[in-house]
């Protein structure tokens, strides 16, 4: 694992020292060692390396990564530029569409969005290949507990987009008054249409950031 150096390391070294993540840490490396796992090693933590605690304006939440190959690179939602858009990021595309105009690319790479303050956060940070949930409940939960914890205690506006139960289920750690929480049904095309759709989120969290100074996401992905 490429360690975290940054600023994210004040908040979260005391969870490095605590005994479920020692245990995480050695499941982790056995799981390297003798299967195949995505993301890479080195990009479990891209998240926090392309977004400073300090920077974070919008957080949206995911579930675990993409468990085929070469697609996962540890930013939630995003694959690498050279694979195919899978289906709920479409489905995010057609609403920033239909929300702010911007046009679908040719790719699904969200680094963009990660370097100017988007934590694209899973709530688990490895999996199996071809096994989705492979790696939940091993601790990663409460590893990025502790993450949602650093964000929701920033003493500035934020933004949580939190698309479905699972996201849904860490209302109750945000209680910041400063942050607002969108909520709506997943993007997957099993729940878009019963209200992803239609929920204008982009644009209510670009305009929640410019009344409270801060200026907004660009969130067209250009084509590569």
């Amino acid at each position: 694992m490429a360690m975290i150096d940054n600023d994210w390391l004040e908040c979260i070294q005391g969870e490095f020292r605590k005994p479920y993540y020692k245990e995480l840490y050695g499941f982790v490396r056995q799981e390297y060692n003798t299967r195949v796992i995505y993301p890479p090693s080195d990009d479990i933590f891209n998240a926090f390396h392309l977004t400073l605690l300090s920077q974070v304006k919008v957080m949206i939440l995911g579930q675990d990564p993409y468990h085929g190959a070469h697609q996962a690179h540890g930013l939630s939602f995003s694959v690498l530029p050279d694979q195919e858009i899978p289906p709920s990021l479409q489905n995010i595309y057609q609403e920033l569409h239909d929300d702010l105009g911007c046009y679908i690319p040719d790719n699904g790479y969200l680094e963009k969005w990660a370097r100017q303050g988007v934590l694209l956060l899973n709530t688990v940070l490895t999996v199996r290949a071809h096994q989705a949930g492979s790696h939940q409940g091993r601790g990663w939960e409460q590893f990025t507990d502790a993450i949602i914890q650093a964000v929701n205690a920033q003493d500035r506006p934020i933004v949580y987009l939190l698309w479905g139960r699972h996201a849904q289920n860490k209302i109750p750690m945000l209680n910041n008054p400063k942050h607002l929480i969108l909520k709506a049904p997943h993007p997957s095309p099993f729940s878009a249409s019963r209200g992803f759709f239609g929920c204008r989120h982009f644009s209510q969290a670009n305009r929640f950031l410019e009344q409270h100074g801060v200026s907004p996401i660009d969130w067209q992905i250009e084509n590569r």
